[in-house]
């Protein structure tokens, strides 16, 4: 009895350990952390000041400052003031709009949309396309980002803080868009 328990036991290791190997072994391909989201040549990021067609001031000042916040915050990218950086992220701000959403009986307004429409170009240091983005639409290096914001003049919310949020939305779509895609 003693020598059947004995030629059972070397066998019980190996099976358990099957599936784990298995298991293993599918999932080599796979990569975790935020490391496997970004490009593995780009480390540094170099955002010159983004350009406004609009006529408010200091957009452009305002929209590049919270895009590199958000880089150095979301992503494993170093912001760095050097145009010799491993890729240049380039921005415009091409329109800034207000529009009424919502009026009391007096067509006064209760609640306002602040709309950004911004083109963002991502390339390497020698000029090529880092990333292609969706929807293109004028070169196949530029893309559109777009973000908007309510206003609420009512209850002392200004234009300049609904402006903030709108371009908070549109600095967290381009580091979303700087990701490898799935």
């Amino acid at each position: 009895m003693s020598q059947r328990r004995d030629s059972r036991l070397p066998r019980l290791p190996w099976c358990l350990a099957l599936p784990g190997l298995l298991l293993w072994g599918g999932c080599a391909g796979y990569q975790i952390g935020t490391p496997s989201l970004y490009p593995d040549q780009v480390r540094t990021v170099y955002v010159p000041m983004f350009q406004s067609d609009s006529y408010r001031r200091n957009l452009g000042e305002r929209l590049t400052e919270a895009v590199m916040k958000e880089i150095e915050a979301k992503s494993t990218f170093k912001v760095v003031s050097n145009p010799n950086a491993d890729s240049v992220l380039i921005g415009r701000i091409t329109s800034e709009t207000k529009r009424v959403a919502v009026e009391n009986r007096f067509d006064d307004p209760r609640e306002l949309d602040i709309d950004l429409q911004v083109e963002v170009r991502w390339i390497d240091r020698h000029g090529g396309v880092i990333r292609e983005f969706e929807p293109i639409r004028y070169s196949p290096e530029v893309v559109g980002v777009g973000g908007s914001a309510p206003l609420f003049p009512e209850v002392g919310q200004s234009v300049a803080t609904a402006q903030q949020l709108a371009m908070q939305r549109i600095a967290e779509q381009i580091v979303g868009m700087m990701e490898l895609p799935w």
